[in-house]
């Protein structure tokens, strides 16, 4: 039997998955009605998304990543821009 964690780490995985499909849907339809249900689905897993990890974070089922100095985060931003 599954416990608690592992639920919430599967739930999780699926949404991460779920967002990205949904991302390469809505950049290839050409289809507006569609493109907008689309859209709103997605905002919705986003939230989901969101709620679950941060019940995770609280549960410690899961530990962020530490946040990046901000000299680090300048230099990948600087390298974007340069790019485009």
């Amino acid at each position: 039997m599954l416990q608690e964690k592992d639920m919430v780490s599967d739930y999780l995985s699926n949404l991460n998955s779920s967002l990205a499909s949904y991302a390469q849907m809505i950049a290839q339809c050409n289809n507006q009605q569609l493109r907008n249900t689309l859209i709103q689905i997605r905002n919705s897993d986003e939230q989901k998304q969101w709620e679950v990890y941060q019940a995770a974070v609280q549960r410690n089922y899961y530990t962020p990543a530490s946040q990046a100095e901000q000299q680090d985060v300048m230099e990948v931003k600087q390298q974007f821009q340069q790019g485009s």
